[in-house]
């Protein structure tokens, strides 16, 4: 798997593409690779605040629920409410159509201390070798 290389990653498998001093963030390939099939998304509503390292949501698969972790502090701006009737784009399109928030960002240099996709990649092998 090739992860875009402008975007950045976290150990969480959670990815965000800056625009500006707004970020989208979603779930990594393997991440919902991980999950299986995703059956239910549940997300903030806009204007809640995020907190990096905290859980703003929760991701449900026929295998597990499991929270997604706020990469970045900030605002929530936006959802995928696409999600809600059609779970299966996280699985379909991670990092496109399954995008997650759109999050107006409190602190760009969060950003620069995420992974890049060549750290993440590394991260990932050494992860499934374990």
């Amino acid at each position: 798997m090739t992860y875009p290389a402008d975007y950045r990653y976290t150990k969480e498998h959670e990815w965000v593409m800056l625009e500006g001093d707004e970020a989208l963030i979603g779930i990594t390939h393997h991440a919902q690779d991980q999950l299986g099939d995703v059956v239910f998304v549940e997300l903030p509503q806009p204007a809640s605040k995020i907190s990096a390292g905290e859980s703003f949501g929760t991701v449900e698969s026929v295998k597990a629920v499991s929270d997604i972790y706020a990469p970045l502090s900030g605002e929530v701006v936006e959802t995928n409410d696409d999600l809600v009737d059609q779970p299966e784009k996280l699985n379909e399109s991670p990092h496109e159509a399954g995008w997650l928030v759109k999050v107006r960002i409190a602190d760009k240099a969060e950003f620069e201390k995420l992974m890049s996709a060549d750290d993440y990649t590394k991260y990932v092998a050494a992860e499934t070798e374990s």
